[in-house]
């Protein structure tokens, strides 16, 4: 079973996407994105949904971290910020792809089968 890293600070969001992919996926949380680099360092991350907007490090600096030492790793930014200039930021700190808030099961599905 593939591994999805979903880095989400808001208990809410996580638990819907959780519902969303439990049953297809093993699921590992970061709360922050120091914490996303770390468990991406320990190994065994098929993709990582990054939310933009964390506490300590936002999920723009983590993914570019992230990128730097993991290129091939698919990196999908999760943001309630839909403007076209969130997605450019994003796409430039190195995410794979974009999904905005609140997000569906049927996108959020198909996105992550665009990957893995």
């Amino acid at each position: 079973m593939k591994t999805i890293l979903i880095a989400e600070d808001n208990d809410s969001n996580y638990m819907l996407m959780t519902y969303i992919l439990k049953r297809d996926y093993r699921l590992v949380r970061a709360e922050n994105g120091i914490e996303a680099i770390d468990i991406v360092n320990k190994g065994g991350i098929d993709l990582v949904l990054m939310d933009i907007k964390m506490p300590i490090m936002d999920g723009l600096e983590a993914t570019s971290k992230i990128k730097s030492l993991y290129p091939a790793l698919p990196i999908v930014a999760l943001t309630a910020n839909a403007f076209d200039s969130d997605r450019e930021q994003a796409l430039q700190a190195g995410c794979n792809d974009f999904l905005a808030k609140p997000v569906s099961g049927e996108s959020c599905m198909k996105m992550i089968a665009k990957y893995i």
